[in-house]
C-alpha cells in the first residue's frame, strides 16, 4: 500500500499597496483564502502579506489575486539588494505628498468651517465664497477617497474610503443644489447654527462645512498614522546596511573589488584593520583581534588566526586578515537574524484581529443604515430635504475621525514627552501586552554594562616601582598597539596621569594573543597575558570574583612582575537601581548575554540577578524568549546590539538602548534614547500611561458613534451639527492625548548601591 504524497507548503511574502483600513485587510485575506490551500496574514502597518500556499500555486498567481481585489502587489526585493536605503533618514515621497495635500486642504477648509458655524461672521454672499473654497476640497483633496471608493465598488466591497467619499459627495451635491436651485444662493442669506434640524423656510440649507470637514479630519488622522508607522522596516534595512557592499577578493596574488552579491563560497577576501568582515568565513592568513560585540554580544575582542571562524559584520580591530568565505547570502548569520525578525513581525496580535473583524462589518452597516434612513423618511412622506439631511448626517457622524486619531496622537504626545525623559515609545500592540509583563530579559554588554573595554583595577606589587610609575610605563608601551585591551590601558593612563605625558617607546614588538613589549626610558617593559598561573605576588592580591569578571594582564619591568591590570566591561552606573525598580514593579529580571560565563555571573551577582544565560547566540536568545513565553510568562527584552534584534522582535515588548545599533532600535517597541538604563522604569510607566490614554480615546470614539448615529437616524442631528460633533470628538481625543506631555514619572524609593 503506497503512502499518499505529502503536499509541500511554501511561504511567500508580498508587498501590497493601497490598503487604508482594516476592511482592506479583511478583503485581501479573504480573496487569497479563496485559492485552494492558501492562507494569508496581512500586516497593515508594514504593508506586507505572509501567504502559505501549496507548491502548485505560484507567487505570480498570488500577486494577480491581490491585484484583482483592487490593490497593487509585488514580491519584495531580496535582502541582498534592499530598496530605499535612505528611507530612514528621508521622508518618503508618499508622506510628503500627503502632507502637502493636508496643508492645502486645511487652508481651504478652515474658513468654510468658521463661517458656517459662526453666524455672526456671515457676510453678504459668504455662501458663494465657501462654495468656491469647498469645491477643490470636495474634488482634489478628496480625490484619493473617491478613487478607492470606486475601486471598491467595482469589486463589490466597501471600506472607510467609501464612507468618506459618499459623505463628501452627498453634502457637496446637496449644497450645490441648494445654492443654485434651492434659494440658498440669494445675497444676504444667513444660516443659523442649531442643534436640531429646522424647517427650510423657503431656502434649502447648505452643508459645505461637512463637505470640507470630513476630508480635512480624515486626512489629518491618516497623515498622523503614516508618520507613526514610518520606519517599520528600519530593523531589516539596518541589518542589510551592516553588511558590506563591496569586498576585495584575492586571486592569483592580485586583488579585485567585487560587489558583495558576486561573492561565492570558497572565495578568499581581504579584511583590513577597521573593516567589517564581508561574510561568514575561515581565516587563512594573518592574526588579529576581532570585535564581535555588534554581532554576538561578546564584549571582549576575540583573537583569531589561521583556522579561526569569523562572522560577517564583525570588525577587524587589528592586523590584515585573509578569509575564505564559507557562507554567503541567505546562509550567513546576519541573514538568519534578518529572517527571524521578518518571521516575528509577520504575526498579528489578537486585538488587531478583533479590530479587523469589527471594521469588516462597520462600513457596510453604516451604509445600510444611511440607505434605510433615506428610504424610511421618504416612504413616510417626509420632505426630501429632511430625508437627505438625515442620510447625510448618518454618513458624516459615523466617519471614524476620532478612531483614526486615538492612537497616533497619544503616541506622538508620549514620544515627545518620552524624549524629554530619555524614553521613546512606539506602537500600540506591544503596549497592550505590557500590563501583564512579568519577566525582563536583559542583555549585558552595552545595556547593563558600558559596552566598551576599560581598566577596572590596577594592583601594584608591594615594595615595587609603585602604581603610577608602572601605569605610565605600561601606557607608553601600549601606544604602539592596535589591540582594544591596549587602547584601554593607554586611555586609562592618560586620564589618570594627565600632568605626565606618556614617554616614547622603542624596540616595540607584539605577539598575537600574548601581548606587547618595548623599551621605555631604557627599561624593558612587557604587558602580557598571564600564563596558566599568575605570579604569586599578584595572585594573592587578586580577589577570586574579580579574576572571573575581568581580563588580567601582567606588567613586567626588566623581567620583574610589577603590577596586574584588570580590564573589562564595567557595570553602568544606575544598573542596580534599574533592576531593583523592576522587582518593585513585579517583574523578574533574567540576564542573557553572548559573553563568557564568568563575567556574566559576576555582573549578575553584583546586580542581584538570579537567572543567567551566558554564551547566547542570536538564535539562542530568540529561543530563550520563545521558551519563556511557552512557560506562560509575558516577556520583555532589553538589548542594544544586532545579536538582540531577533529576541527584541520576538518578545511581548522590546526595549532598546539608544546607544545601541539602528537594527536593535528599529526592532524595539520602546527605546531608551539617552542610553541610561535607569530610564527603564520610566519607560514602563510611560508605556502604561500611554496605553491607558489610548483606551480612553477609543472608548470615547466608540461611545460617540453609539450615541450620535441613532440621533442622526431619527433626525435629531443635521449634518452641520454632525460635522461639529465629529470635530469636537477629534479635538477631545487630541486634548486627552496632549495631557501626556505634562506626565511626570512617579519615583520609587530604592536603596542605592
Amino acid at each position: 500500500m503506497s503512502a499518499e504524497p505529502v503536499a509541500v507548503v511554501m511561504t511567500t511574502d508580498l508587498t501590497v499597496g493601497g490598503m487604508t483600513c482594516a476592511a482592506c485587510v479583511n478583503r485581501v485575506e479573504k480573496k487569497l483564502a479563496k485559492l485552494d490551500g492558501v492562507t494569508a496574514t496581512v500586516n497593515l502597518a508594514t504593508g506586507r502579506v505572509r501567504v502559505s500556499h501549496p507548491a502548485h500555486v505560484p507567487p505570480e498567481e498570488l500577486v494577480a489575486t491581490v491585484e484583482k481585489a483592487g490593490y497593487t502587489a509585488a514580491l519584495p526585493a531580496p535582502p541582498e539588494q534592499p530598496e530605499g536605503g535612505d528611507e530612514d533618514e528621508d521622508e518618503p515621497e508618499g508622506t510628503r505628498q500627503e502632507r502637502e495635500r493636508l496643508t492645502v486642504t486645511a487652508l481651504l477648509a478652515v474658513p468654510v468651517l468658521v463661517l458656517s458655524m459662526v453666524p455672526a461672521w456671515q457676510f453678504r454672499n459668504w455662501q458663494w465664497l465657501c462654495f468656491v473654497l469647498a469645491a477643490p476640497v470636495a474634488v482634489w483633496s478628496s480625490w484619493p477617497f473617491h478613487v478607492r471608493a470606486l475601486r471598491g465598488l467595482r469589486h463589490s466591497t466597501a471600506t472607510m474610503d467609501t464612507l468618506v467619499s459618499l459623505g463628501v459627495v452627498a453634502s457637496f451635491s446637496w449644497s450645490a443644489y441648494a445654492l443654485f436651485l434651492g434659494g440658498a444662493g440669494e445675497p444676504g442669506m444667513r444660516m443659523p447654527f442649531s442643534l436640531l434640524p429646522s424647517a427650510s423656510e423657503g431656502a434649502a440649507h447648505i452643508y459645505l462645512e461637512a463637505a470640507v470637514g470630513v476630508p480635512l479630519f480624515v486626512l489629518a488622522g491618516r497623515f498622523l498614522e503614516a508618520r507613526a508607522r514610518h520606519g517599520t522596516g528600519a530593523a531589516l534595512r539596518s541589518l542589510a546596511q551592516l553588511a558590506t557592499k563591496e569586498v576585495s577578493v584575492r586571486e592569483g596574488g592580485s586583488e579585485r573589488l567585487l560587489p558583495i552579491e558576486q561573492l561565492r563560497a570558497g572565495h578568499v577576501f581581504v579584511v583590513r584593520p577597521g573593516e567589517r568582515v564581508a561574510t561568514d568565513g575561515e581565516v587563512t592568513e594573518g592574526s588579529s583581534a576581532v570585535d564581535l560585540s555588534l554581532v554576538t554580544g561578546e564584549s571582549e575582542p576575540v583573537e583569531v588566526g589561521p583556522g579561526s571562524a569569523v562572522v560577517g559584520g564583525a570588525v577587524n580591530a587589528g592586523g590584515l586578515l585573509l578569509v575564505r568565505a564559507t557562507a554567503v547570502g541567505a546562509d550567513t548569520q546576519l541573514a538568519r537574524i534578518a529572517k527571524l525578525v521578518t518571521e516575528t513581525q509577520a504575526g498579528k496580535a489578537r486585538a488587531q484581529r478583533l479590530a479587523d473583524a469589527v471594521a469588516g462589518v462597520f462600513v457596510p452597516v453604516v451604509l445600510a443604515l444611511a440607505v434605510t434612513v433615506l428610504g424610511f423618511w421618504l416612504g413616510a412622506g417626509a420632505d426630501p430635504q429632511a430625508a437627505v439631511t438625515a442620510c447625510v448626517a448618518v454618513l458624516v457622524v459615523a466617519c471614524p475621525c476620532a478612531l483614526g486619531l486615538a492612537t497616533p496622537t497619544a503616541l506622538m504626545a508620549a514620544t515627545g514627552r518620552g524624549a524629554q525623559l530619555g524614553v521613546l515609545v512606539r506602537g500600540p500592540q506591544a503596549l497592550e501586552s505590557l500590563q501583564h509583563i512579568d519577566t525582563v530579559v536583559l542583555d549585558k554588554t552595552g545595556t547593563l554594562t558600558s559596552g566598551h573595554m576599560s581598566v577596572a583595577r590596577v594592583t601594584a606589587v608591594p615594595g615595587g616601582l609603585g602604581r603610577e610609575t608602572v601605569l605610565r610605563l605600561a601606557g607608553a608601551v601600549e601606544q604602539g598597539s592596535e589591540h582594544p585591551l591596549g587602547r584601554a590601558i593607554v586611555s586609562y593612563a592618560q586620564r589618570t596621569l594627565p600632568e605626565r605625558p606618556l614617554p616614547d617607546v622603542g624596540e616595540f614588538s607584539a605577539e598575537a594573543g600574548r601581548g606587547v613589549r618595548g623599551r621605555v626610558e631604557g627599561r624593558l617593559v612587557e604587558v602580557l597575558a598571564p600564563d596558566d598561573e599568575l605570579p604569586p605576588a599578584l595572585a594573592d592580591a587578586l580577589p577570586v570574583a574579580e579574576a572571573a569578571a575581568y581580563t588580567p594582564v601582567v606588567v613586567l619591568v626588566d623581567g620583574v612582575p610589577e603590577a596586574l591590570i584588570e580590564i573589562g566591561d564595567v557595570v553602568r552606573p544606575g544598573s542596580y537601581r534599574a533592576v531593583d525598580r523592576l522587582r518593585r514593579l513585579g517583574v523578574r529580571p533574567v540576564l542573557a548575554t553572548g559573553d563568557r560565563e564568568a563575567p556574566a555571573r559576576a555582573v549578575a551577582s553584583a546586580l542581584g540577578i538570579e537567572e543567567v544565560h551566558a554564551r547566547c547566540t542570536p538564535e539562542g536568545k530568540a529561543a530563550l524568549v520563545r521558551e519563556l513565553r511557552e512557560e506562560g510568562r509575558r516577556v520583555a527584552v532589553v538589548g542594544d546590539g544586532v545579536n538582540d534584534v531577533a529576541a527584541l522582535a520576538g518578545a511581548d515588548l522590546g526595549i532598546a538602548m539608544g546607544s545601541g545599533t539602528d537594527a536593535a532600535i528599529g526592532a524595539a517597541d520602546v527605546t531608551l534614547v539617552r542610553g541610561d538604563i535607569e530610564a527603564l522604569g520610566d519607560a514602563v510607566r510611560l508605556a502604561r500611561r500611554t496605553l491607558g490614554t489610548i483606551r480612553v480615546n477609543l472608548l470615547w470614539a466608540f461611545g460617540y458613534n453609539a450615541v450620535t448615529v441613532p440621533l442622526a437616524m431619527v433626525g435629531l442631528l443635521n449634518p452641520m451639527v454632525a460635522a461639529a460633533a465629529m470635530s469636537v470628538s477629534s479635538l477631545l481625543v487630541v486634548g486627552n492625548s496632549l495631557r501626556l506631555r505634562a506626565w511626570q514619572p512617579t519615583r520609587t524609593r530604592s536603596r542605592t548601591r
